[in-house]
């Protein structure tokens, strides 16, 4: 048995999530996650909410609410969105835990240590017309690098490459339109440029990446600088340094702090199992293979930012140095990155109404059918669109049709017939039986190789094509034109039921729900495709602060190692069986689209209303200052939050 580390991307708590974004980091970690526990592995799957940064701060404002109050809500939400998607973690938590505000700042106190953070000046964005400063996120402009119009201000989404501000070409505010200027403050750098050769070397070291991700990795170091890990903001983690921890308007900056999560979401989950050391066997043994699930927008903080972290918290960079209290950490194995997912052809985007949230899709339709299209149509390796057309094809073509129809069949002839699993007789087994079941059997390597490989989508089609064998087999042998020969009948029927029941396995890493009934369709007891469920406990540390997790137990099937053909046991009570799947009316496309058409149509007449009362306000400001008795002062109200807008 081996420890594998799975580290899922954090989503941010500003809104819910929808399906691009569990297309992206959601649906193909826990794929992953639950093939690796049918191997017998033992998993570690951690992540949690998002929870500060600049755009809680915006969001929290135009709902009125305090930053704390949004975060508690919406880690709620996206909660139990991923807990109703069957996402097996083994902890789901949030960044503002007080274990994490400490995992941060130890890593922080030992990397400034080591020599890797230092102190500067960079020059920040500030609201003209209001004297504040801007959140790096909310300031768009023309990318220096590759010329796109609509970079941000930390990260260009068109080239993937991380941004100042006043690097922008023609920056202004999406707040309010406005051109801000740029004033120098004080912050602390994480020295990039001293671990680059250390993180380049790690990334010539990888094997097996995708394509698109090593490629885009090892252009990060065309150029590297050193990159602020502070912000002028008062929400976020207190700078563990004499003079800056007490200081209300300087916080560590949110990438910084959301990497750490992985690590004390583990140092989290051993302290809750009454073992607090307990995560070390999956980030101290150099053997353990961690690997990263991320859409692509998140590369850059999983091959950059966050190994030179931990290289630097090791201790393994030019400047040398020797690794804090945690040990020496590893790094990723693997950055299994997805690339985007469009809707109906355009790119999601909530402002603009362009979304499919996750609990909208769930109320609507079955877990699996998300889950399935989402692993047959997702962005694995190329974006790709989702049409509700496709997605009501997927399911009744191959999920209703295909696969759920073959249960039923199998499963109500031998219910009808003997009501038990018939015995395999081998004096009336044929070759076409004995090669049906020797494919089937086969099949767990070729599907779980290419998983392992993280072809999911090929492994997928793999299964689905072992799906088509079975059914051409019951199409050949007719059991129920068998009327004369009981033994003949009753080999026919084990035979398709052990194929059938080598396909769940097959399946259940991608159909989690489905595979528990056909389980019990074939007559199996027990929880065969475990799900995760949501806990409410309160902070280790933090007595009173209560919040849910996501965690479960996840044993897998009735042997110690499942992903191998199980054989079932003649004279198993199979009952008379319930449609696995249910095909969605065609009507329904023309339901989502209009549903679709009317959302984007309100989004937009808000969108207009907003501008409009932007450029009003500001007008009314402008029209202020020029009237304004006394000049205004070149520095930000220190009064006022930091990145209040």
């Amino acid at each position: 048995m081996s420890h594998i580390l799975v580290n899922v991307a954090w989503p941010y708590a500003n809104g819910p999530r929808h399906v691009g974004h569990v297309a992206g980091f959601g649906v193909p970690s826990d794929v992953y996650a639950r093939y690796e526990r049918m191997k017998g592995n033992d998993v570690l799957m951690v992540s949690g909410t998002d929870e500060h940064g600049t755009p809680i701060l915006v969001e929290a404002e135009k709902e009125g609410l305090s930053a704390q109050q949004l975060a508690d809500r919406y880690n709620r939400v996206i909660a139990k969105d991923l807990c109703d998607l069957g996402l097996s973690y083994d902890l789901f938590t949030r960044t503002t835990t007080v274990n994490h505000e400490h995992v941060v700042q130890q890593m922080f106190r030992q990397c400034l240590k080591n020599g890797y953070i230092y102190k500067g000046t960079q020059k920040v964005a500030i609201s003209p017309s209001t004297g504040r400063t801007l959140p790096d996120r909310y300031i768009e402009g023309t990318c220096p690098i590759c010329g796109y119009d609509g970079a941000r201000g930390d990260q260009c989404d068109n080239c993937g490459n991380e941004l100042d501000p006043d690097e922008l070409l023609n920056p202004v505010s999406k707040i309010n339109g406005e051109t801000p200027r740029f004033q120098e403050t004080e912050h602390f750098f994480l020295d990039l440029p001293a671990l680059a050769d250390a993180n380049l070397a790690w990334l010539h070291s990888r094997e097996g990446w995708r394509t698109n991700v090593i490629n885009f990795s090892l252009g990060l170091f065309r150029e590297v600088k050193p990159r602020a890990i502070t912000r002028d903001i008062d929400w976020g983690i207190p700078v563990p340094v004499d003079g800056w921890i007490d200081n209300p308007n300087k916080r560590l900056y949110v990438w910084f702090d959301a990497v750490i999560g992985y690590l004390s979401a583990s140092i989290e989950w051993a302290r809750r199992q009454g073992d607090s050391e307990a995560w070390r066997a999956w980030w101290n043994d150099p053997e353990t293979p961690a690997y990263y699930f991320m859409g692509k927008d998140n590369i850059t903080f999983h091959s950059q930012i966050w190994p030179s972290e931990l290289l630097a918290y090791n201790g393994q960079g030019s400047k040398g140095g020797e690794p804090g209290e945690l040990g020496t950490l590893n790094l990723p194995e693997q950055v299994v990155a997805s690339e985007f997912m469009t809707m109906e052809g355009k790119k999601f985007s909530s402002s603009r109404g362009i979304v499919i949230y996750v609990k909208d899709l769930l109320a609507r339709y079955p877990v699996d059918a998300v889950r399935y299209y989402i692993s047959v149509a997702g962005p694995e390796s190329s974006d790709s669109d989702f049409t509700w057309s496709e997605f009501v094809r997927h399911n009744n073509e191959e999920l209703a049709a295909s696969w759920g129809n073959l249960v039923n069949r199998v499963a109500n002839l031998i219910s009808r017939d003997f009501g038990v699993i018939p015995e395999l007789d081998e004096d009336s087994m044929t070759t076409e039986d004995r090669a049906l079941l020797e494919e089937t059997s086969a099949a767990f390597d070729v599907v779980g190789g290419l998983i392992e490989r993280h072809h999911q989508k090929n492994a997928l089609s793999e299964a689905m094509r072992i799906v088509g064998t079975i059914n051409k087999y019951i199409s050949a042998e007719e059991p129920w034109k068998i009327k004369d020969d009981e033994r003949r009948l009753g080999t026919v029927l084990h035979v398709a039921a052990q194929a059938v029941s080598d396909a769940n396995h097959l399946l259940a890493p991608f159909l989690p729900h489905a595979a528990q009934k056909v389980w019990e369709a074939l007559g199996g007891t027990g929880t065969f495709s475990p799900l995760p469920r949501i806990e409410e406990v309160e902070d280790l540390d933090k007595p009173g602060f209560r919040y849910p997790i996501i965690t479960g137990t996840y044993t897998l099937g009735q042997t110690l190692h499942p992903w191998v053909s199980e054989p079932l046991t003649a004279g198993t009570s199979v009952p008379k069986p319930s449609p696995i799947f249910k095909k969605i009316p065609v009507e329904a496309v023309d339901e989502e689209l209009e549903r679709f058409d009317t959302m984007l149509s309100k989004r937009r007449e808000e969108e207009r209303e907003r501008l409009a009362a932007a450029k009003k306000t500001t007008a009314q400001a402008e029209s202020a200052a020029e009237h304004a008795s006394a000049p205004q002062s070149s520095q930000p109200e220190q009064s006022k939050t930091a990145d209040e807008v």
